[in-house]
């Protein structure tokens, strides 16, 4: 008897696109329900984007991007938003940053004028530079060296399975590269990856779109047009053989491990891409999923378990290179060999035996729960938006993400289980050196 597929449905909010002559790639996706909007505007920069001697300069922008604009002194971001009722904030990822408002939907205009007003330009000063590294330097001393499993494994783990330097190297950054960098350094940084033609901006809300598409290109019209640099090509070989390296931290009370396989591209084959996705949900979310119930439970081999798609977590807003990532923290004296042996074994018996009945169906409705959770904010839809924009040019597969999900095959998810052998795997093991 075939099993049983999930039936999930699609989510029908309505996606306007436009391009101003700029360059600039507008989204606008109204919902009128309550008096909200979202906007964020996502720039085609990211860690791997940032020169070899300037590791860390990607975040480094983003913290620099608030600290005054054209028309704005230090601080009037953040006075101007909060003034409104509003959040904000920014992030750096592999492949993008992202800054984003969340307002009640009477200050579009205030937010449209903020995002347009630093587009034109921050304001790159010495004085603003050097405080933002420092800034960043105690980021990094609380986030990863002073942190027990700091950069376990998003920076620990790309050295091992790749071998250039956007793929490899710390995107957090080295103190040497922070502290050498120059107010011109900036400048030429943000003539080169932050134009109008590398942007996406998304509002998502309660907007009338003729009034928002006025005001958009009313605030965002006049912005200089600089075409989108050239995108350097990250691609890598697959590894042949296997690669382990492991390092003792210091603060680590207890053992860890975390392995890794590369995957299809994430754009260029969606469709070979996905049943990863669903494979590492099956394999790790919950406390019925293959691995926690073997290793977690039965075994006793391991304390907690993960896994996950992307070296920063999110399937759906990154390109290839990537990876399927399973990780686990081991109880004190643990056996990492073992621990990756019994994956190996749980992979075998999956791709051979197949999964159990409802299995698939539990997890895809899981996924797609999460997937429509996520998007249900305004804020989260014009990310979301923004991104598959970014990467894709379809802003509107967000509606389709949940229905994808639960179009997954039980056949995909054991032939995506049969490629992960150990020949192909990249792991690094975490010595516990905080152990008393």
């Amino acid at each position: 008897m075939a099993a049983r597929r999930s039936r999930i449905p699609a989510t029908k909010y309505p996606v306007e696109r436009f391009t101003l002559d700029n360059g600039l790639r507008v989204v606008l996706t109204p919902d009128r329900s309550a008096p909200v909007i979202g906007v964020a505007v996502v720039y085609d920069v990211g860690i791997r984007s940032e020169p070899e001697g300037r590791s860390g300069f990607a975040h480094l922008f983003e913290h620099l991007m608030f600290q005054g604009s054209e028309n704005l002194e230090k601080l009037a971001h953040f006075r101007h938003v909060q003034g409104a009722g509003g959040t904000f904030n920014g992030s750096t990822h592999l492949d993008y940053t992202d800054y984003f408002e969340t307002l009640p939907s009477n200050a579009l205009e205030r937010a449209l004028f903020l995002e347009a007003d630093r587009m034109r330009g921050p304001r790159l000063t010495e004085e603003t530079l050097r405080n933002q590294v420092d800034v960043v330097k105690e980021e990094i001393r609380v986030n990863v060296l002073n942190r027990p499993y700091g950069g376990f494994p998003w920076l620990t783990l790309p050295p091992v399975m790749f071998d250039t330097f956007p793929n490899a190297h710390d995107g957090y950054g080295s103190f040497d590269d922070l502290e050498s960098a120059t107010v011109a350094d900036a400048a030429d940084f943000f003539r080169r990856y932050y134009a109008s033609g590398n942007a996406v901006l998304a509002v998502s809300g309660d907007i009338d779109v003729a009034e928002a598409t006025e005001l958009v290109t009313r605030h965002f019209g006049d912005v200089p047009a600089r075409l989108a640099p050239q995108r350097p090509d990250f691609t890598e070989p697959d590894l042949t053989a296997e690669r382990r390296t492991s390092y003792t931290d210091a603060l680590a009370p207890l053992p860890a491990v975390a392995g890794a396989w590369r995957v299809p591209d994430p754009v260029t084959d969606f469709a070979g891409y996905l049943p990863y996705v669903v494979l590492a949900e099956v394999l790790t979310d919950g406390d019925a999923s293959r691995l926690v119930e073997r290793l977690v439970q039965r075994d006793r081999t391991v304390t907690s378990l993960g896994g996950y798609l992307g070296f920063m977590g999110d399937p759906f807003d990154v390109r290839d290179p990537t990876a399927l990532l399973l990780q686990a923290h081991l109880p004190p004296g643990g056996d990492v060999d073992k621990v990756l042996r019994t994956m190996d074994e749980e992979l075998d018996r999956l791709a051979t035996d197949g999964l159990t009945d409802g299995e698939l169906a539990r997890t895809q409705a899981r996924m797609a729960t999460h997937l429509l959770r996520d998007t249900d904010a305004v804020l989260g839809r014009a990310l979301r938006m923004a991104v598959l924009e970014q990467q894709r040019g379809e802003p509107g597969l967000l509606n389709e993400l949940p229905r994808l999900v639960g179009d997954v095959t039980e056949e995909q998810v054991r032939a995506a289980a049969a490629t992960l052998r150990p020949e192909r795997r990249a792991a690094v093991e975490v010595v516990a050196g905080g152990a008393r």
